[in-house]
């Protein structure tokens, strides 16, 4: 009983843990997957069903000095391996017969529903730059959207990281009248929904003139943020006194504490706080769509929406844009996220 009891704790209970998992993983990525999936099919494979889950193109010979589309078709009863040389509007097909044979060569039509194309497997990624092709050419294929969302997430990494630790420190570190409640109204103001704050906000705005400029999207950041500052006052909490002490001891003011002594000590919550405020930056769509209205001061994600809007038809276009868009965040947290999930957990060690 013993030895059955310690091989389930050691290897049956870690390995059910892991399939479940693993099952959990593969059911999130099953979205990924298709959007990425999706921007490489071609129009045809969109709606079918059961779907295609493996891009295909349509097979392609040159005839005559052109590029033309390989298909199968009925020619009197029998089906034949045809060329597509020309597509009415009627929804016909002009065919030629390309196979060897006493009909090599015969050009008969008919209605596209009959034609059958010859795929291979291969994505299709002229999706991607057809995609930047149909963005006003005042935006430089888009670089002007990227410049616009890089400008706004480096500003509000800035602004948020400074603003909130600063204010973390203070209400962890020194000792003033007050500091308890004031931190108790902090955090209340962490569940005043943002419809509520919307209109004053835009009014301040309005009235400092900031309306259809990027200004609105990043000085806030400077102000700090009720959740990043509890984050940081219980990494802070964290920290012993004896550190501060020691600094006290060698002639470090405040500031030379919090800059030298502390801010080393948080890295992992930075490096949090930063990784969630760029891609609250990289996704914010609200704001923009608040705040500005010229073309060429709008975001990736307020472009990407307007995207969307022209060539909500084209589903292929529309995937690639969204994977285009969304690369930046995937890599940075990939790379990022040890730093992300170790900011988290080790939150509230103390305090």
């Amino acid at each position: 009983m013993k030895l059955s009891a310690r091989v389930n704790r050691k290897y049956v209970r870690p390995s059910l843990i892991h399939a479940a998992l693993l099952l959990g993983s593969l059911i999130f990525l099953i979205p990924f997957a298709w959007l990425v999936v999706t921007s490489l099919k071609e129009d045809e494979d969109m709606s079918r069903f059961p779907p295609v889950w493996v891009p295909r193109q349509q097979t392609m010979i040159t005839l005559r000095g052109r590029e033309v589309g390989l298909a199968t078709a009925l020619y009197r009863g029998q089906r034949r391996r045809v060329a597509v040389i020309e597509e009415r509007e009627t929804g016909e097909q002009v065919l030629e017969i390309v196979e060897a044979g006493p009909d090599k060569g015969r050009v008969f039509t008919l209605p596209r529903s009959e034609v059958t194309k010859i795929r291979h497997i291969a994505p299709v990624w002229k999706n991607y730059p057809d995609t930047l092709k149909f963005l006003p050419p005042e935006t430089n294929s888009g670089l002007v959207f990227v410049f616009n969302t890089v400008i706004l997430a480096v500003l509000s990494i800035i602004g948020t990281v400074l603003a909130s630790s600063m204010v973390a420190f203070s209400f962890s570190r020194l000792r003033w009248p007050g500091r308890d409640g004031l931190f108790v109204v902090l955090l209340a103001t962490m569940m005043l929904p943002g419809a509520v704050t919307m209109m004053p906000v835009f009014l301040i705005f309005r009235w400092l003139g900031w309306i259809d400029t990027l200004l609105p999207l990043w000085v806030p950041a400077f102000f700090g943020s009720a959740f990043n500052v509890f984050l940081l006052r219980q990494f802070f909490l964290t920290i012993p006194n004896d550190l501060e002490d020691a600094a006290k001891i060698d002639g470090c003011g405040y500031f030379s504490i919090y800059h030298r002594i502390m801010l080393p000590l948080v890295k992992p919550a930075l490096a949090a706080i930063t990784i969630m405020t760029f891609m609250g930056a990289w996704n914010n769509f609200m704001g923009p769509l608040i705040y500005t209205s010229s073309p060429l001061k709008l975001p990736l994600a307020y472009a990407l929406q307007l995207f969307q809007t022209a060539h909500g038809g084209e589903p292929a276009l529309l995937m690639a844009a969204s994977t285009m868009m969304m690369l930046p965040v995937l890599i940075v947290f990939f790379f990022t996220q040890r730093y992300f999930i170790q900011g988290v957990t080790l939150t509230g060690l103390k305090g």
